[in-house]
C-alpha cells in the first residue's frame, strides 16, 4: 500500500510540483485520499493551507493566489471539470483593498511590542513611520456618550497628533461606531487605543487619514507616556483575486446541480512578523470541501455537484457576491448549496444557519444523523449574513451554512493555528454530508 499511495502521489502532481516541494516528506507519501481516512486527509491540507508558505493565504506576498494555484492543482488531481475562465477552474475578479507588506513596529515608554499578541493596526490606517518617541496626550472618553461630546472631544485632535484615547468603548458603544466605523471619524494623526481582552483583526477595502493601533491594556505600563511607530501600508486599488470552481458531472441529472462552497482566504499578514494562519477560519471548511470533491470524483452521483472555493469572503463575501452576479452556470440549476465556514472541530456537533428556512432539508439531516451516529447534536438558525451562502440564498437559491460547535475560539487571530484544530467529529460530519447529498437525489 505504501509503494502504490507513492506512484499514485507521483503521477497526480507533477503539474503543481512547484507548490508541493516546500512540503515536508510526510505531506509528499500522504497526500492520495486512497491512503487516508477523512480525518487524516483534511488535516494533511489544513496543515498545508495554514502553513507559512502561504501567507496567511491574504493580499501580501502572494498567499491568496498561491491558495488558488493550490486548490486548482487538487482539482486537477482529483479529475474535476473545469467551467472557469479559459478553460481553467478559475473566475477572476478585483477589489481594493488597504495592505500592511512591510514594516509595523510600536514601542510604548521605550519598550517594543510584538504585532498580533500585543496589538493590531486598524486595517483602514495610514502608514506612518515616526524617527523618535513623541509624547502622547491622554484624551478620557468615559463620559462620552452622544455626538456632542463626540464632536467635542475630536476639536481637541489636531492634525498629526498623537493620542491616548482612554475608555474608547464608551463613545464607540453609545454611539454605535464599530471598527470599521470608528476609523471615519479620526483626523490625520496616531491614535492609541487600550482594549481588554481579544484582539480581532479584520481587512478593509477603505484607507482613512487616521493612524490606530489597538493595544492590549496588559502589556502597556501603568502610565504610558510615549510613542514610537513605523507603519507601513500598501493601499491597492485593484487587487487580483478569483474563485476556484470544479464539478463532477451527474450521471442521470446533470443539469442539476448541488453544490459545495468555502472561503479559502483569510486575513494574511500585518507587516512582516505577524501571521494570521486561519486554520479553523478557514482552512478547515477548504479542506473538507476538498475532501469531498475528491471523494465525489471517485463516487459520481446522479446530479452533478460542484465545488465553489472563494477568496474575498473576509473583506465582505466579494468572492461569493461575484459570483453570483456572475455565474457558470444558471443559478436556478442549483438544487441545495452547502457553506462550510469554521468545520475544523464538531465536538458538540454543528449548526445549521439557515435550518429554520428549510425545514425539509434540516429534517433530513436529523434522521441522518440517527442517534448521533455522526454528530452529536445538530442546530438550526434562522438566516444570517456572514457568510458566503448569503448572497445565494438572497437571490433565492436555496442554501445552508454550517459551521462546528466546540471550537477552541482562536478567530481572527495569531493563535488560529493548524496543531489548535481538533477535528472531533469532522470524519463523522463528511460522511453525514455524503449520506445528505445521495438523500437530496431522491
Amino acid at each position: 500500500m505504501f509503494v502504490y499511495c507513492i506512484n499514485h502521489f507521483h503521477r497526480l502532481t507533477m503539474n503543481s510540483i512547484k507548490i508541493v516541494v516546500v512540503f515536508s516528506l510526510s505531506f509528499l507519501f500522504s497526500n492520495s485520499a486512497n491512503c487516508q481516512s477523512e480525518k487524516s486527509f483534511i488535516r494533511e491540507k489544513i496543515n498545508v493551507l495554514a502553513s507559512p508558505f502561504f501567507h496567511g493565504r491574504g493580499y501580501v506576498m502572494g498567499g491568496e493566489e498561491k491558495a488558488a494555484q493550490y486548490i486548482a492543482a487538487e482539482f486537477g488531481k482529483y479529475g474535476l471539470k473545469q467551467v472557469g475562465q479559459n478553460g481553467s477552474y478559475f473566475q477572476d475578479y478585483e477589489f481594493p483593498i488597504n495592505t500592511f507588506p512591510g514594516r509595523v513596529f510600536v514601542s510604548i515608554n521605550g519598550d517594543t511590542l510584538n504585532p498580533g499578541p500585543d496589538y493590531i493596526v486598524n486595517a483602514a490606517s495610514s502608514g506612518m513611520t515616526m524617527e523618535k518617541p513623541v509624547k502622547m496626550k491622554k484624551i478620557e472618553l468615559s463620559s462620552v456618550k452622544d455626538s456632542i461630546g463626540w464632536d467635542n472631544v475630536k476639536k481637541k485632535m489636531k492634525l498629526g497628533g498623537a493620542y491616548y484615547l482612554q475608555n474608547a468603548d464608551t463613545p464607540t458603544k453609545y454611539l454605535k461606531l464599530g471598527i470599521r466605523k470608528f476609523a471615519t471619524e479620526l483626523p490625520q494623526g496616531l491614535f492609541i487605543v487600550p482594549k481588554h481582552g481579544k484582539l480581532i483583526w479584520t481587512a478593509n477595502q477603505n484607507l482613512e487619514k487616521a493612524t490606530i493601533v489597538y493595544i492590549e491594556d496588559t502589556v502597556l505600563p501603568a502610565k504610558p507616556k510615549k510613542v514610537m511607530v513605523d507603519i507601513e501600508n500598501k493601499f491597492i486599488e485593484k487587487h487580483k483575486a478569483r474563485n476556484v470552481v470544479g464539478y463532477v458531472p451527474g450521471t442521470e441529472q446533470p443539469d442539476s446541480f448541488i453544490v459545495f462552497t468555502a472561503h479559502f482566504d483569510h486575513l494574511g499578514r500585518m507587516g512582516n512578523e505577524a501571521l494570521f494562519p486561519g486554520a479553523s477560519d478557514n482552512a478547515s471548511g477548504t479542506s473538507l470541501v476538498l475532501y469531498l470533491a475528491n471523494y465525489f470524483a471517485q463516487h459520481p452521483q446522479k446530479y452533478s455537484v460542484a465545488f465553489m472555493l472563494f477568496s474575498g469572503e473576509e473583506v465582505g463575501l466579494l468572492g461569493s457576491e461575484y459570483y453570483v452576479g456572475h455565474p457558470m452556470f444558471p443559478l436556478e440549476q442549483i438544487s441545495f448549496l452547502v457553506n462550510l465556514d469554521m468545520t475544523g472541530d464538531a465536538k458538540k456537533g454543528i449548526t445549521v444557519v439557515n435550518g429554520v428556512s428549510h425545514e425539509p432539508e434540516f429534517a433530513m439531516l436529523e434522521e441522518l444523523n440517527g442517534d448521533s451516529v455522526y454528530v452529536k447534536t445538530i442546530k438550526k438558525r434562522e438566516r444570517t449574513s456572514n457568510s458566503d451562502h448569503y448572497h445565494f440564498s438572497k437571490n433565492g437559491v436555496p442554501a445552508v451554512f454550517i459551521y462546528g460547535m466546540g471550537t477552541i475560539g482562536h478567530y481572527h487571530d495569531v493563535f488560529d493555528v493548524a496543531e489548535d484544530v481538533n477535528l472531533d467529529n469532522v470524519d463523522g460530519l463528511a460522511q453525514l454530508l455524503i449520506k445528505f447529498t445521495a438523500k437530496l437525489q431522491e
